[in-house]
């Protein structure tokens, strides 16, 4: 099968042939239909976080099953499914508290010494977060994905993969936002996109938007955003609070910044909740004035939007096609695998909402 090969940090990705091994008896083979580029992989094509190569990047895809080990039970050749990088094992502490999305999910990783699902010219290469979208088929544990309706267009449901999961399920699992309430995002790429969308589905009562690009902004509206604030016009914590005269019930960080972090923080109102979605560099470190603690407010971070894949993804499913969640504007381009780099430098501009590979 045709792969997107990483080499290591800021070398450009090769098409090249890479084999997949047998299946094992939990195992599946998914013909990939569609895979959204995230800003994720970015961070380790540009070294930001570290991972070994050769490897094969993605992890937001949907596909069709095309074959399944003997012991596995939750799909069958010919279902539709949507991955999730959130592989669970079902069986540990986090699973068995109702947390499958902080499981990791090593125990259905391919043990030391065991063949690697992925290898080329008889080489292993690195499966990432036990997906690997950026190709043409993928191995995987049967935990790994989740079956869904099969009118569901499968370039919108890659998208539940990862950005509108982590975005929405910030909203609705991690900090359980109320209705009536206000809420702030800053940055309105797919993730923040989705979280505007999760607050509006949430009943929300003013939803502010954040971003440097008019563009974004534009766009936020459609997912439901009531306010926007252009931080390139002034400091966006001032903004915020002339809008509210006191400050947001929940802000929502989907960039990695210090500075938007901090940002979070401040514009929170007396008992406010900052939640931190966007991947923060290792070490970066985020400061608060420790008198805000007396006011009862509250940072915290959401690891993939606090998922039960498995219950949420066919509900947002559900949701799209009912109208409530919107996923054709967050498509900007779609291209073929043969483009993943550009595809890559489009990302780093922060134009695009989401590029979608075809396959």
């Amino acid at each position: 099968m045709k792969a997107a090969v990483f080499h290591g940090p800021n070398v450009p990705m090769t098409i090249e042939d890479v084999e997949l091994d047998g299946l094992k008896s939990r195992e599946i083979r998914v013909k990939t239909e569609f895979a959204g580029i995230c800003h994720s992989d970015l961070h380790f094509v540009e070294g930001k976080f570290p991972f070994r190569a050769p490897a094969v990047l993605g992890h937001e895809s949907a596909g069709i099953v095309a074959e399944v080990g003997s012991e596995v039970e939750h799909v069958k050749p010919g279902d539709h499914v949507i991955t999730c990088l959130s592989v669970f094992c079902g069986h540990c502490n986090h699973c068995l508290s109702g947390f499958p999305n902080r499981c990791g999910g090593r125990a259905t990783a391919r043990k030391k010494g065991e063949k690697s699902r992925l290898s080329m010219n008889g080489e292993p290469v690195a499966q990432f977060a036990q997906l690997s979208s950026y190709a043409e088929e993928l191995l995987v544990h049967e935990n790994a994905v989740v079956k869904i309706r099969e009118d569901m267009p499968l370039d919108r449901a890659a998208l539940i993969g990862c950005g509108v999961t982590t975005g929405v399920g910030a909203v609705l699992r991690t900090a359980n936002v109320e209705a009536g309430s206000t809420v702030a995002v800053i940055g309105c790429g797919g993730i923040g996109l989705s979280a505007i969308n999760g607050a509006a589905i949430a009943g929300a009562g003013r939803i502010i938007a954040i971003d440097r690009l008019d563009s974004k902004l534009e766009l936020a509206k459609e997912f439901g955003a009531t306010d926007v604030v252009n931080a390139s016009d002034g400091d966006s914590v001032e903004q915020v609070k002339e809008l509210t005269h006191r400050g947001v019930d929940y802000s929502f960080e989907a960039i990695g910044l210090k500075q938007t972090c901090e940002d979070a923080w401040n514009m929170l109102a007396t008992g406010g909740v900052a939640t931190v979605i966007g991947m923060v560099p290792a070490d970066q470190k985020i400061e608060i004035p420790g008198m805000d603690l007396l006011q009862e407010k509250k940072l915290q971070g959401s690891m993939m939007g606090s998922n039960r894949f498995r219950i949420d993804m066919p509900r947002y499913v559900d949701f799209y096609l009912s109208g409530k969640l919107k996923l054709d504007p967050l498509i900007s381009h779609r291209i073929p695998l043969s483009e993943i780099n550009e595809g890559m430098e489009a990302l780093k501009t922060g134009e695009v909402a989401r590029q979608v590979i075809t396959f």
